[in-house]
């Protein structure tokens, strides 16, 4: 008895939806079958012709997926090997003799794993460069190849990197950008009669020929190069934000030069011999001459107006090389003597008598604070000395002590660190 249909639609399936391939080949053959005039067996199987013309289908279409799965293994096991290899090759990093603009950096190639630093003096303070090895402060160390003798470091803000400036040589200085996570170091500035650099390491001045540049660093590049006709003898020293500090030749002075306004003005502040640092307003602490017969005082100098004098105190003798630095809160400034060592003097007290006390060994390098209180810096003789404030305060003078793995006839470098 018939079904019967209403709109198309039955009671239920004619069979059950899971069907095995079996059934459906039985199927495909009985509709072939059905469609056939003659009663009698075809020659030509034409149910088992289409089954197997699809099983063909299947197996090429497989064939075809493990071929580009093969193919695509290849590809990517050979360049796993290339890059293998190139992990092993230190490039030939990128000269650049004068005005950088245009410079794009090479690719980096990765270093091997940073072997863990043995305990030091400084490993929980600031970094060291030790030879040919970069010790960073958080326990890592790292070759830093083609790198010669290095005068200066600064770690750039915002893990940046960090900047390595060679010690003065007949070819002039060098400048080497190193890569934050690895690959060698490489060469912004080569032949350079002197380098400055900003604290926080994004901004570089230095003097090629008759011509002062500056520029900002961004990803290991020097960008927007601005350059000015200089004198004979006039080199940048420093920062006060984004004005550079400009050294006039024997004893005429410093110059302020702000890139914006164009070239290097005419006035110079005859009276400034040297500057420490700066001040968290943007004021810098510098040595001036005062009085007669011309003492060697402390001042506070603005930059906006040429390094004018705002305050100025007398008292200690310092010393004429003008090494030092200031601490973060611009409240203490540790600098050279002129006969005690370094000295560690209260910036709050500049407006009457300066107050400074004898703070151990003279001071060979860079100084740099690790906190408001306490400063390292490299004395004479190779040992790094940890100027701790409440110690000095107590009349305690710090001592140098010896640093593991320093080259004969070398000094260990302390890396500046901004976020201190």
């Amino acid at each position: 008895m018939s079904r019967q249909r209403s709109d198309n639609q039955i009671e239920g399936p004619e069979r059950p939806f899971a069907v095995t391939r079996d059934e459906l080949e039985r199927a495909l053959r009985e509709t072939f079958v059905r469609r056939v005039d003659a009663p009698v067996p075809l020659a030509a199987d034409l149910a088992g012709t289409a089954i197997r013309r699809a099983n063909r289908t299947v197996r090429r279409r497989a064939l075809s997926g493990l071929a580009l799965a093969g193919a695509a293994t290849v590809l990517v096991t050979t360049g796993l090997a290339q890059l293998g290899v190139g992990q092993g090759h230190q490039g030939t990093p990128t000269v650049v003799l004068g005005d950088p603009r245009g410079l794009s950096a090479s690719p980096l190639p990765t270093t091997s794993a940073p072997t863990p630093l043995t305990a030091g003096p400084v490993r929980a303070e600031l970094g060291l460069i030790i030879g040919s090895w970069l010790e960073d402060r958080g326990g890592d160390r790292r070759e830093l190849a083609g790198v010669g003798p290095v005068d200066r470091a600064q770690r750039v803000a915002d893990q940046g990197g960090w900047l390595v400036t060679s010690a003065a040589s007949a070819a002039g200085r060098t400048l080497w950008w190193v890569p934050p996570h690895g690959g060698a170091p490489q060469v912004l500035l080569a032949g350079a009669d002197a380098v400055a650099l900003a604290p926080d390491g994004r901004q570089v001045a230095w003097r090629d020929g008759p011509d002062l540049l500056a520029a900002g660093l961004v990803a290991g590049q020097l960008l927007a190069t601005v350059r000015t006709p200089v004198v004979d003898g006039a080199v940048p020293v420093g920062f006060a934000g984004d004005a550079v500090l400009v050294r006039q030749p024997g004893e005429q002075g410093f110059t302020v030069w702000w890139r914006s306004a164009g070239g290097l003005p005419t006035a110079t502040e005859r009276s400034v011999r040297n500057v420490y640092g700066v001040l968290p307003g943007g004021l810098v602490v510098g040595q001036v001459t005062a009085g007669t017969p011309g003492r060697t005082c402390l001042a506070v100098l603005d930059p906006a107006r040429g390094l004018a004098p705002v305050r100025t105190g007398c008292g200690p003798e310092l010393g004429t090389d003008g090494r030092g630095g200031v601490s973060p809160d611009g409240r203490w400034l540790l600098a050279n003597g002129a006969r005690d060592g370094a000295l560690l003097i209260d910036l709050a007290t500049l407006d009457a008598t300066v107050s400074a006390r004898v703070a151990g060994p003279a001071v060979a390098g860079v100084v740099a604070w690790t906190s408001n209180l306490t400063a390292l810096h490299v004395d004479t003789a190779g040992r790094l000395v940890r100027v701790r404030v409440e110690r000095v305060l107590a009349s305690e003078r710090p001592a140098g002590t010896p640093v593991d793995g320093v080259p004969p006839g070398d000094r260990p470098v302390v890396v500046g660190d901004p976020a201190s």
